[in-house]
């Protein structure tokens, strides 16, 4: 499997590191216009480093396309006439409609919008997929990529800026509720490496709780809440202070916000 990637930020960077632990790769391409902030990767050697966008291009058989949504269609009607039919085109682009790409690459291109976070370089990404009607004979081979950094769902395109919200956007929302738990921990006395671990390794087992039992999380809840109890105390007041509200009028405001990202 031969991969490029345009645009080696931060999550192409997440990206990069979960395809190395794949043995199905055998040569990745690593695009950015200063290559010095992904000299880590210069080591491995299956991995090249260029700033020439058609020059990557021409070595892969699966292109991710990890650039800013203003950057997107200039640099794809730059590389467009190095495509190949037998390229897979996959777009990790916030707003950037599947018609906007072929309108650019045709119908007849293998185009995939996908949505994976940043803990794809620990292989734990949660990756939502989308394809054009084409691209619905590759899905199978980008469920592998994306399985491979963590896990991976198929939706209907219309949902996928839902699911940059909740996957994307969602890991700084989770990195913030652990962040307020590790400020408690303090103030109750911990020192802070000790509070950091407490608040990681308690909403780490939390997801796995919930991963492992298939359970509702209400279930779990009651599990720990007994009458008149301290659990039940600090949830009442998280609730009385809006928690819940807080939390899903974020995940709206950021909905709203790629709405408008996609009309521009």
């Amino acid at each position: 499997m031969k991969v490029t990637i345009i645009g080696t930020g931060s999550l192409g960077q997440s990206i990069a590191k979960g395809l190395l632990t794949s043995e199905a790769l055998t040569s990745l391409y690593l695009t950015k216009r200063n290559l010095e902030s992904i000299k880590a990767f210069d080591g491995d050697e299956r991995v090249t480093l260029t700033s020439d966008n058609v020059l990557a291009v021409q070595n892969a058989d699966i292109i991710i396309f990890a650039i800013q949504p203003c950057h997107f269609e200039g640099i794809l009607n730059a590389v467009k006439s190095n495509l190949k039919p037998s390229q897979v085109l996959i777009s990790v682009i916030t707003g950037f409609a599947i018609s906007r790409i072929e309108d650019i690459v045709g119908k007849d291109s293998y185009v995939i919008r996908s949505m994976p976070n940043t803990a794809a370089s620990v292989g734990q990404s949660m990756t939502c997929i989308a394809t054009n009607e084409k691209g619905k004979e590759k899905v199978e081979l980008a469920k592998i990529i994306f399985n491979s950094m963590g896990s991976s769902m198929v939706i209907p395109e219309e949902q996928l800026q839902g699911a940059t919200v909740i996957c994307a956007s969602g890991i700084a929302f989770w990195m913030r509720l652990i962040r307020a738990t590790t400020q408690g921990a303090v103030q109750l006395g911990f020192e802070a490496h000790e509070a950091h671990e407490l608040a990681i390794q308690t909403c780490f087992g939390a997801a796995t709780l919930l991963k492992e039992s298939g359970k509702h999380p209400e279930e779990e809840i009651d599990r720990v809440t007994t009458p008149s109890g301290c659990t039940i105390e600090g949830l009442n007041e998280m609730e009385h202070q809006g928690l819940s509200s807080s939390l899903i009028k974020g995940i709206n405001a950021s909905f709203e916000k790629i709405n408008q990202i996609k009309k521009n």
